[in-house]
């Protein structure tokens, strides 16, 4: 693959621009694959990727701690599944691929709404973002994936073993990548409690969800804007607090829920809530490929997919680790990465002018322009990287206008150059 990340969509002919002249350009430069450097480090391209009250019922978790042996067999099965796509193999939709890339360097970016035409790879590209997640540590065990350093993103009883002083084992494990199905029920999503057992034996018997699996990782829902209101509501809450709370009967339980939201869809099958929109930390928009020599490469490719997928992905697999060597390097160098002030107060001045609501929009964008920097490999945020990633950033946070026929990310772009202009 000869670049990895080329222009967004909205941003094409724009985002190298030089801010002091009104002229366009054609293409702003791609990030290659090839060995180069970047401030002393080697990267490719030059990117361098309290204990709360405790409650009259003991807490039992349904899940039990994995043995060595079964992680051998869990890890042995991956490996005779299906095999996923490669990233890198995706042809075209650089907006898209941007957009991941930088929300797995910067999970606080707050996840990404992909909207575009329908067989044009959305769910294929997402699903193929598996093989790039970078591992964590986690306490060994426990259903939630706690972090055994960050209480925030720790169960009740992880916290409660290290107030006491208790040493949990700790493993390293790729994040996890969910799929929330468009049918399933609140009690498969949010978990479920045994009423009886808690009765009974007062204890808390609770079985996690969807919600539980995914905190720490990445929570995916195709066709987002097909999803029941009842649905939409749980995702809301656990959106906007981190945690997720079950009550049944009197008895509540709750446990942290921490993950990059990524949903797709098809905007002819209808809009997405505008509350649920608003928690998309980026919004990609995918189009039908036209160049025909594109999409004859695109055909060939998928048909070399589904004759041989493991032979294919090996024809793949220095370009996927070169990758997972630039997202491992970006997130390590992201921590030293500085956006002067001046440039924070034109980014604030964009969405004040744009009348974007609340202050999410300034945020995100501070947050996806640093994760790029940083896959670039500087310690600095530049003009042209607020370019790249402010139609992004902002173009679902735009107020709707039924008379505009103009793209919402153009109109994005355009208050940017009037503004850093």
């Amino acid at each position: 693959m000869a670049s990895v990340l080329g222009s967004c969509s909205t941003a094409a002919t724009l985002a190298s621009r030089p801010l002091s002249s009104r002229t366009y350009r054609t293409s702003i430069p791609s990030l290659s694959l090839t060995p180069g450097k970047s401030f002393g480090r080697k990267f490719y391209g030059g990117i361098g990727i309290h204990g709360k009250k405790r409650s009259q019922f003991h807490v039992t978790n349904v899940a039990t701690e994995i043995s060595p042996s079964e992680q051998a067999k869990r890890v042995a099965a991956k490996e005779n599944q299906r095999p996923v796509y490669p990233f890198a193999a995706i042809v075209g939709q650089d907006e898209m691929k941007l957009c991941l890339l930088l929300n797995v360097i910067d999970p606080k970016i707050g996840g990404v709404m992909i909207m575009g035409d329908r067989g044009t790879g959305k769910s294929t590209t997402v699903r193929s973002l598996v093989d790039l997640l970078p591992e964590i540590k986690v306490v060994s065990g426990d259903p939630y994936n706690s972090d055994p350093e960050d209480p925030e993103s720790m169960g009740a009883e992880v916290r409660e073993s290290i107030v006491k002083g208790e040493q949990l084992p700790v493993i390293k494990t790729k994040i996890n990548m969910v799929d929330l199905p468009l049918g399933a029920t609140e009690d498969r999503v949010c978990g479920t409690i045994d009423i009886e057992k808690a009765l009974t034996e007062g204890v808390k018997a609770f079985e996690p969800g969807l919600l539980a699996k995914a905190n720490r990782g990445i929570l995916y829902v195709d066709e987002v804007n097909l999803l029941d209101d009842h649905l939409v509501d749980v995702l809301l809450d656990s959106a906007a607090s981190g945690w997720n709370t079950v009550e049944r009967e009197g008895i509540s339980i709750s446990h942290p829920a921490r993950f990059i939201l990524i949903g797709s869809g098809n905007p002819e099958e209808g809009e997405l809530r505008p509350q649920l929109l608003d928690r998309f930390g980026m919004h990609a928009q995918v189009g039908t490929v036209r160049d025909a020599e594109l999409r004859v490469k695109i055909v060939e490719e998928r048909a070399r997919f589904d004759k041989n997928p493991k032979e294919f992905r090996v024809s793949y697999e220095a370009e996927q680790e070169k990758l997972q060597e630039q997202i491992g390097a970006a997130r390590s160098y992201l921590p030293s990465v500085q956006i002067d002030q001046d440039l924070k107060v034109k980014i604030s001045k964009v969405c004040a002018e744009l009348n974007v609501d609340g202050l999410r929009g300034d945020i995100v964008t501070n947050r996806a322009a640093k994760a790029l920097a940083a896959l670039k490999g500087r310690d600095k945020v530049t003009p042209e990287d607020i370019a790249t990633v402010i139609p992004n950033c902002l173009r679902h946070r735009l107020r709707k206008d039924p008379l505009e026929s103009i793209d919402s990310g153009l109109l994005v772009i355009e208050k940017f150059y009037e503004v850093f202009s």
